[in-house]
């Protein structure tokens, strides 16, 4: 079989490879990403921050367990609620300053020097670090979960890695960001009339999708801003009761014949039992607390039960014990929980067995559940079947 040779006529230039894309446009330039970076450096600080808090709160470590403030009673709503919100304005941002960077991937050489590679190799983590960060986070507010790892350990991990990266990416840029960190130290020349939208179309158009996607949900833990909250992912007045749930009792395998007969164990120095009648002709405080979650929605509630420290008096638990709270349920993550002294003696944590004037729900923890000022939703233990005193 003969083999086609292609000839080309003589003197015809040979074919070369296609030219680097070419960015006139001042939209491309540092000033304007020194703008965007400032309100996204501005947001992710805030997200990170509430993060601490957050993480803290659930998983406080052994020293500060019983440190930990259980008041103002809404501490809790209102940095979750932060952490959320910062997180969500804080992706158009991310992709408004990418567009504005991203002709420097065409730049040649694509590597001038071991400092340049090690910079070039420093942005990317940064990018990759906070897009998983913001996007896993944002997957965690609708509560999917298509990857295999458990995403809170995660989360707290690739938080400490975008922020060391982002750290480092401004001591490299920092001579750059700061000649432009202004418009008189950038100079204000006047843009090329091909140039397309200005700067100020630009970055006005990215306030207002930032404004946009963070008024549309941060309904779910402001209140007053409910109706505007068309793509939050929970509306925090639909539920049971009036009152959302993560979690149900048919989910975590609470059925009647599980609590009937139900009983209250108190275990400590002078162990005791409660049935929930003798609970229920205990419970007479009442309190305005809000149950605030981890994905981002929170709500006020009218709740009715007896004091957890009335509850360890009776057992004889000393004023700097801490409690240890069993649930019925058996297989939840949360289905023992802890809670330091500051938070077990404070008069507004109750033992819960009502919720805005009714009995409870089993979706909201019938037959008992915690109900504590400042702490986060998965600790207001639900279906509780006994307390264990920990004596210091």
């Amino acid at each position: 079989m003969r083999r086609l040779r292609l000839r080309l006529p003589p003197g015809l230039p040979l074919p070369k490879s296609p030219p680097s894309p070419v960015f006139t446009g001042r939209l491309h330039d540092p000033r304007t990403a020194t703008v965007v970076g400032r309100a996204l450096g501005a947001a992710i600080a805030v997200c990170f921050v509430t993060g601490l808090v957050s993480h803290w709160l659930q998983q406080p470590p052994s020293w500060a367990a019983d440190a930990l403030p259980s008041r103002p009673v809404w501490g809790y709503r209102l940095t979750q609620g932060l952490h959320v919100a910062s997180g969500i304005a804080a992706l158009p941002l991310l992709l408004a300053k990418l567009w504005t960077v991203y002709p420097r991937l065409f730049a040649r050489p694509a590597v001038r020097s071991f400092a340049h590679a090690l910079e070039r190799l420093s942005v990317g983590v940064l990018v990759g670090s906070v897009l998983l960060q913001l996007v896993t986070g944002l997957l965690n507010t609708v509560q999917w979960y298509p990857w295999p790892w458990n995403f809170r350990p995660a989360h707290w991990a690739m938080a400490w890695v975008a922020v060391g990266a982002l750290l480092l990416h401004l001591a490299v840029k920092a001579p750059v960001v700061a000649a432009h960190w202004t418009r008189r130290s950038s100079g204000t020349r006047e843009l090329p009339v091909d140039d397309g939208p200005d700067r100020r179309s630009f970055v006005t158009a990215v306030a207002v999708a930032t404004g946009a996607v963070t008024l549309t949900t941060v309904g779910q833990s402001l209140t007053p801003l409910g109706r505007a909250a068309l793509f939050a992912p929970r509306s925090p007045g639909h539920g049971p009761q009036g009152l959302p749930v993560n979690r149900t009792a048919a989910a975590a395998g609470i059925t009647r014949e599980l609590t009937a007969g139900w009983r209250l164990q108190v275990a400590g120095p002078r162990p005791y039992e409660l049935s929930l009648a003798e609970l229920r002709a205990l419970a007479r405080y009442s309190a305005v607390l809000p149950i605030a979650c981890v994905e981002g929605w929170s709500r006020n509630a009218h709740w009715t039960g007896a004091r957890v420290r009335d509850l360890l008096d009776r057992a004889g638990a000393p004023p700097d014990a801490r409690l240890r709270v069993v649930s019925l349920e058996r297989d939840g993550a949360y289905a023992v929980t802890e809670m330091g002294a500051s938070y077990a003696r404070d008069p507004l944590t109750l033992l819960a067995v009502a919720l805005n004037g009714a009995p409870l729900s089993p979706d909201h923890g019938h037959p008992a559940r915690i109900i504590a000022p400042n702490r986060p939703g998965v600790l207001q233990t639900k279906w509780v079947t006994r307390l264990e005193v920990l004596l210091p």
